[in-house]
């Protein structure tokens, strides 16, 4: 082989290797964007369960709140 066939392939080489890199790194980028999306969808779901809760309470405090008032109206 030519000095020159010798310098393409060890370039060659170089160039794979870096192309391995590369998608080992979007592929662990990739990974912690799927992973940073399932975390956002779990805290989104609790959100609306808190916000749920927090609506039912308010109902159940305004209904236990007129109805003492009626009884103390009916009286």
């Amino acid at each position: 082989m030519t000095e020159q066939e010798v310098l393409n392939n060890q370039f060659k080489t170089k160039i794979e290797i870096q192309d391995e890199k590369f998608n080992m790194f979007m592929n662990e980028m990739r990974d912690r964007d799927n992973q940073r999306h399932a975390e956002m969808s779990e805290i989104r779901q609790s959100l609306q369960s808190i916000q749920t809760s927090g609506r039912n309470q308010t109902i159940v405090t305004f209904l236990g709140i007129a109805a003492m008032v009626i009884a103390v109206l009916s009286k």
